[in-house]
């Protein structure tokens, strides 16, 4: 793995946590007036959140071929926190 694949693998997890941290506290500000079933939804996806951070914050501070492992996981689990939180944000648009 080069240099530069390795930065921009750790710029891709830093970009990512970021957006999805904004989406996520978007959404925490809005969830006292969700239903049940999205309280539910959301409840389901913290865990997944507390992981997904731990594992950015493991590509921000690893390399090599771990590091690309580790990232292509992250980017699954990013892509499962993006659709969770457009479906709660669907949710809380159709009250």
């Amino acid at each position: 793995m080069t240099m530069k694949s390795l930065d921009g693998l750790r710029d891709d997890a830093a970009k990512l946590l970021e957006h999805l941290r904004r989406e996520r506290d978007e959404l925490n500000v809005q969830m006292h007036l969700a239903r049940a079933e999205v309280r539910d939804e959301w409840h389901k996806l913290e865990p997944k959140w507390e992981h997904f951070e731990v594992r950015a914050k493991e590509v921000a501070a690893s390399a090599g071929e771990a590091s690309k492992d580790v990232g292509s996981a992250l980017g699954l689990l990013g892509e499962e926190l993006q659709h969770g939180y457009a479906r709660i944000r669907d949710a809380l648009k159709k009250g």
